[in-house]
């Protein structure tokens, strides 16, 4: 016999959650959840729709798109450092598959029972595929991180390396020779968001952002938003070690590497600014988990929020223009 949507519901998601909350009053079973913000909290909302043949591939493996549509929103809460709490999930499907199903939920638990959130709520209907997941965060009162608040003089730093989840997808889309192919694919699908960072942030980083659509793109919205320009130093952009291996061998060129990191998205790392005083107390901070930052440049005051680029000292120029939803076709 075939599913319902209650079934779907039952089976897959309302019963696959492991955390346990007493903070959520009324979870799924209702028209609505209710749930309890404790007192000197804020809520922290985010939501992100994922479409077939836009945001991935329309033969995705189905628990990487469960854990992946969780990981961007997730992300989402890092930037403004919120603890994960709650989360929402709207998915349209084609058809029940229930082994597609399964294994979406799998991924897509795997993630929230690692941050222990709980699912609360959602919906299921019929039509094109597509996911779209809402979380709520919880943080105190007050420190959330912002991008409006970037100063003269602050560093520009990044978390972990850029431009592998680029690389991931140019060998998906131009199916071009890697020595290391699964990383790039991986570094793609099965991003983490950086959540501890972001909770270590909220005291000393002056604005923050992830880092979905490129370096470039997402730090302009941190220099509209606090009315600043940057520099930024090709030299010191993390690459990975796997990426600089695919430019020894002559795969990619350093050019392309260096765009990658600059435009190419999906890295969902954190972009933010911190004075120069306060990088050695973060450095303290993150010395015992396994977190890795890179100072890439720094902000400067200008009322036009340009960015400029430097390789060891010397003004260059390299396409600026990230991710735009509705001027390209990446999916």
């Amino acid at each position: 016999m075939s599913l319902n949507e209650f079934d779907l519901i039952k089976g897959y998601f309302k019963s696959k959650s492991a955390a346990v909350d007493n903070d959520v009053c009324i979870g799924i079973g209702d028209d609505c959840a209710i749930l309890d913000v404790p007192d000197g909290y804020q809520l922290a909302v985010s939501t992100d729709t994922l479409v077939s043949g836009v945001h991935f591939f329309t033969d995705v493996d189905p628990y990487r798109l469960g854990y992946k549509a969780l990981a961007v929103n997730l992300s989402d809460l890092a930037a403004m450092g919120a603890m994960p709490k709650w989360i929402s999930l709207a998915i349209t499907l084609p058809e029940i598959d229930e082994t597609w199903v399964s294994e979406f939920s799998r991924g897509f638990f795997e993630l929230a029972n690692k941050y222990k959130v709980s699912l609360v709520g959602g919906d299921t209907t019929k039509g094109p595929l597509s996911i779209t997941v809402s979380v709520k965060g919880l943080i105190p009162r007050g420190v959330a991180l912002r991008r409006d608040n970037a100063s003269d003089g602050d560093l520009i730093c990044v978390s972990g390396c850029l431009g592998d989840g680029a690389l991931g997808l140019e060998s998906k889309l131009k199916d071009i020779p890697l020595n290391d192919r699964a990383y790039f694919i991986d570094a793609l699908e099965l991003t983490d968001p950086q959540i501890k960072l972001g909770i270590l942030l909220r005291d000393l980083a002056s604005s923050c952002m992830d880092i979905s659509d490129g370096l470039t793109q997402d730090l302009k919205h941190i220099l509209k938003a606090s009315l600043c320009a940057a520099k930024i130093e090709l030299e010191k952009l993390p690459l990975s070690a796997a990426l600089k291996t695919e430019v020894a061998k002559g795969n990619i060129t350093e050019q392309q590497a260096l765009q990658f990191a600059l435009t190419g998205g999906d890295d969902y790392e954190l972009l933010f600014t911190i004075a120069a005083d306060k990088l050695p107390i973060l450095e303290k901070l993150i010395a015992d988990y396994n977190i890795n930052i890179s100072v890439v440049g720094t902000i400067y005051k200008n009322k036009q929020p340009i960015i400029e680029l430097f390789d060891n000292h010397k003004l260059v120029s390299f396409s600026q223009e990230g991710w735009d939803h509705f001027q390209q076709g990446k999916q």
